[in-house]
This record gives C-alpha cells, sequence and structure tokens, in this order.
C-alpha cells in the first residue's frame, strides 16, 4: 500500500509538491494560532481577572508550557513506532475547542484546566507535524522551508490577538472573543484533513535527495551532538519569559490600558513572521551558527520587560517576537539537520519535552521572582541566557569534531 501511494506521486515534482504542502500546513497552523495565540495573549489578564495571583498565573502556564512540550516525548515517540503522523496530529488539533469552551470557564481552576488541555492538544500535534513539515523543507532548505511555514503560522498569530482586542474594546470583557474561537477551531480540523487527502505520506518528499555529511554512524540512534544540542535548548529558554507573565505586569502596574495588551501582542507575532523568513534564510546560508540569535534577542528582554516605561517594554515585547520566531524556525530547523529520518519523531519529542521543561521552570521561577523582585527576575534573565552563549560555543565545538571540520 505505502509502495503504491508513493508510486502515485511519482510523475510529481517533488518540490513543487513541498512548496504546497508548506503553504497549506501554513493555513492549518495559521488557523490553529488564531485560536490559541489569541487565547493566549490574554491568559494573564484573564486568569487575573478571575482571581489568579502573579504566582497562580506562573504555575498555570509553567504546568501549561510543560505538557505542552513533555507529552511531545510520548507523541513522538508512538509517531516512530507506528508512523501515524496524520491521525495523531489532527486529534491534537481536535483540541483546540478548549479554548472557546473558556468563554464559560468562570472560575480560575476550571480556565487553568481548559488552558492545560489546549497546551495539551499542542504537545499531542506538534512532533507529527514536524517531522512531516521537516520532510518538505528538505526540498527548499530546512531554514527557508520551516521560515516560511512560520511566517504564516504567525500571521494567525497577529489576526488572533486582534479579536479580543476588538472583543476588550467593545464588550470590556472576554467571553466574546472566546466565543469566536470556535470558527478557526473547526476549520483548522478540516483543512487539516484535506491536507492528509492530498498528500496522505510527505516522507516520500525526502526520499531520493542527496545526502548529506551525517552527525552519527547509526541511523537508529541519536548523535551526541543532538544532545549537547539540547542542553544549549534548555538554558536558553529557561531564561525566557513567556507573555503571560509580561502581559501580567502590564495590567498590574497598569504600563499600557487593558485593551491594548493584546494588540501589542499581535504587533509581536507580525514581527515574528517577518524574524521566520530572514532567519529562516540566514540559517541556510551560515548554518547552525545562527542559533547565536537565540540568547542575544532574548538577554534584553529582562532589562526592558518589565519597566514601567511604555516604549521599553513596547521594544521588549517586539524582541520577544522575534525571540519566539527565532526559536520556533532555526531551532525546529537543526533538529532536522541533526538527526535521520528513521528517529526525527523522537527527536522532536525529546527537543520539546526539554524545551518544555524549561519553560515550566521559566514561567514558575519568573512568577514568583516577580512577586518578589523585579532586579532579581532581570538577574535571573540575564545569568541564563550567558550560560546559553556558554553551551552554544560547546555545540559548534561539538558540530565541527562530529563532521570532522
Amino acid at each position: 500500500m505505502r509502495n503504491q501511494t508513493i508510486k502515485s506521486f511519482a510523475p510529481i515534482n517533488k518540490k513543487k509538491l513541498a512548496i504546497q504542502f508548506i503553504l497549506l500546513f501554513g493555513i492549518i497552523s495559521a488557523f490553529g494560532d488564531i485560536t490559541y495565540e489569541g487565547a493566549q495573549s490574554v491568559y494573564g489578564p484573564y486568569l487575573g481577572y478571575l482571581g489568579a495571583s502573579a504566582g497562580t498565573v506562573g504555575i498555570i502556564t509553567g504546568i501549561g508550557g510543560f505538557l505542552g512540550y513533555a507529552l511531545r516525548l510520548v507523541s513522538g515517540y508512538f509517531i516512530d513506532r507506528t508512523q501515524k503522523y496524520w491521525l495523531i496530529t489532527i486529534l491534537g488539533y481536535g483540541l483546540l475547542i478548549a479554548v472557546p469552551l473558556l468563554a464559560i470557564a468562570g472560575k480560575w481552576p476550571i480556565a487553568a484546566l481548559l488552558i492545560i488541555i489546549e497546551r495539551s492538544g499542542k504537545a499531542i500535534r506538534s512532533p507529527g507535524k514536524d517531522t512531516m513539515l521537516s520532510h518538505a523543507t528538505k526540498q527548499l532548505g530546512t531554514g527557508f522551508g520551516f521560515g516560511l511555514h512560520e511566517a504564516l503560522d504567525q500571521m494567525g498569530a497577529f489576526i488572533g490577538p486582534l479579536i479580543f482586542t476588538t472583543s476588550l474594546a467593545l464588550t470590556g470583557g472576554f467571553k466574546s472573543g472566546f466565543t469566536v474561537m470556535w470558527v478557526p477551531a473547526l476549520l483548522t480540523v478540516v483543512i487539516a484533513l484535506y491536507v492528509r487527502h492530498k498528500v496522505p505520506e510527505p516522507k516520500m518528499l525526502e526520499e531520493n535527495l542527496p545526502e548529506t555529511k551525517s552527525l552519527t554512524n547509526s541511523p537508529e540512534s541519536l548523535p551526541r551532538v543532538f544532545w549537547v544540542y539540547a542542553v544549549f535548548t534548555f538554558v536558553s529558554v529557561v531564561g525566557f519569559a513567556n507573555y503571560q507573565i509580561i502581559s501580567y505586569h502590564l495590567q498590574v502596574q497598569k504600563v499600557i490600558p487593558e485593551a491594548q495588551i493584546p494588540t501589542l501582542y499581535a504587533v509581536a507575532m507580525a514581527i515574528a513572521a517577518i524574524t521566520a523568513i530572514i532567519i529562516g534564510k540566514t540559517y541556510d546560508k551560515i548554518g547552525f551558527a545562527a542559533l547565536i540569535a537565540v540568547p542575544v534577542l532574548t538577554l534584553p528582554i529582562g532589562f526592558l520587560g518589565f519597566s514601567k516605561n511604555p516604549l521599553f517594554v513596547i521594544i521588549a515585547v517586539l524582541l520577544w517576537g522575534a525571540a519566539i520566531s527565532t526559536q520556533e524556525t532555526i531551532m525546529r530547523a537543526a533538529i532536522a539537520d541533526i538527526t535521520t529520518v528513521t528517529n526525527r519523531g523522537k527527536a522532536y519529542g525529546i527537543f520539546n519535552t526539554i524545551y518544555g521543561l524549561a519553560l515550566l521552570i521559566s514561567g514558575v521561577a519568573m512568577g514568583f521572582l516577580y512577586q518578589y523582585s523585579i532586579p532579581a527576575l532581570t538577574g535571573y534573565i540575564v545569568i541564563a541566557e550567558l550560560f546559553a552563549c556558554l553551551a552554544f560555543i560547546v555545540f559548534k565545538k561539538n558540530i565541527v569534531k562530529s563532521l570532522n571540520l
């Protein structure tokens, strides 16, 4: 059956099909992002509105972030063993219905549960999505391929928060914004089913391509450099402030009007969309060296993001948008270049679990540090990102050693 499916695509230009696949998946991700990124832009203020403290917001978003990545280890392993990329991916998108259900939450513990369900859905679908995309990006260059997808993805992340801006401006509340999210949540699943019908086996897009020098002697094992890369990922992300804690600061300190908080998030997503293409092309040109942009963009957020000066905070949020785009573009692209086809689902699962653990520690630590001392919070971010720079140097040395350059 598998061979028949591949043969049916034989007359088709694989590069053209890969572009179509990336663009269609970008549309899926855009509708998904309208749904959950729109909601993410107000998670902090919404939980605060329902009575949660800063520490509680940090714990909820930290746990949600952790599960949103930790469960990818299970999902990625299952995908590698069963090859059921589409089944798991579509199931994960189905859990986006937790977002519109937030309209009837009423109490912060119920809202917290729905947020965690939404984050878990992202965990379930992401290894399959990233693995399928990695096959297609090999036809274009992994950096540009992931960058193109991320740019479309971030357009949804730009639109979603504007829906909540409108909701807050017109009604003064969050309910109507969450209710509207039924539309993009359902469209995401419908379009995913269509793309599955069009390209049932994305793996064939990577078949018969010229081989690149491998970082491992065994196609089944993960190379040592992968684990060094995982350390770099962890220390980079553990010092990355999530938008929920920044938006909480904007609300409680009244740095900007509440209705403008989701608008600012939308602007950050627009910056992220532009950054995705630029950093993706840069990665294809200079390789792993482009990863140093992650700590470089993150470090200033500690100084600017928790200021009471509106201009400083706006700059911090723009840097935040560029940093999150860099993480979601070239950090994913690097996994595709470090691993082989046979272990990529597992690699994405492990990578995202480590990423999620870092987010959990970051969310909890920053939530409590914010209540204790903002200068201590700033110092925490700076120290973490300096360690990330050191980890990057070690990673680069291991890449050179692995390739015997």
